[in-house]
């Protein structure tokens, strides 16, 4: 369950998803203090997206509302004071105000809940469909492994693409609003599909 506050990481190009991974690495004091906290705590830590291009952010820089709310599932502290851990994406949530009271910063949340049924299951099946066609031998390893199991399930294959597929942020902050399964499949689908539109060679035109 989310709790009414919780800390707030706030970066430029990382947009966390229910049921994926991140790792992170925590250097700055303020933040290394909201670890500690968070892991004599709930270990609930909140990314949020800042607003902006990096050469022109405020401080405290804006964010988006809606983030997602990331469980430490593990923690290994470094022996000059840095960690790196890695958060388990588990609830959206939207930012309704922000407490002053600590170093870093603390938000009042509301959760966002997260849809997985909202659309029948031909409909998911088809945009599932169209997302292996459209990467078919681009999740490949060196070996030939396909990086995607083909047992994962729905939510989980659409987020764990939207947060690690070549996306700009704001693209993934996009992905991360739609409160439904359905249209975030079907945003991302477009996404790629736009992609590949941009990359394709202009044929049959005569610009002479």
């Amino acid at each position: 369950m989310l709790p009414a506050i919780i800390p707030i990481f706030p970066l430029p190009d990382v947009v966390l998803f229910p049921s994926v991974f991140l790792p992170l690495h925590i250097f700055e004091s303020r933040y290394r203090q909201m670890l500690a906290d968070a892991l004599r705590g709930d270990r609930i830590i909140g990314m949020v997206l800042i607003r902006g291009e990096r050469d022109d952010i405020e401080e405290p820089p804006p964010v988006h509302a809606v983030g997602c709310a990331g469980l430490i599932s593990h923690s290994e502290a470094l022996r000059d004071g840095r960690s790196n851990i890695i958060l388990r994406g588990f609830q959206r949530f939207r930012i309704v105000g922000e407490e002053h009271d600590r170093a870093y910063r603390r938000a009042q949340v509301a959760p966002l809940p997260e849809t997985g049924a909202d659309a029948p299951a031909h409909d998911l099946s088809q945009t599932r469909s169209k997302l292996e066609a459209l990467l078919a031998g681009r999740l490949e390893t060196t070996t030939g492994e396909v990086m995607v199991p083909n047992n994962m399930g729905d939510e989980d294959l659409v987020n764990t693409l939207a947060q690690y597929l070549d996306l700009e942020p704001v693209e993934k902050q996009a992905l991360l609003e739609f409160d439904n399964l359905a249209s975030r499949s079907q945003a991302l689908v477009e996404l790629i599909e736009m992609r590949e539109f941009m990359t394709q060679p202009l044929r049959g035109l005569d610009l002479h």
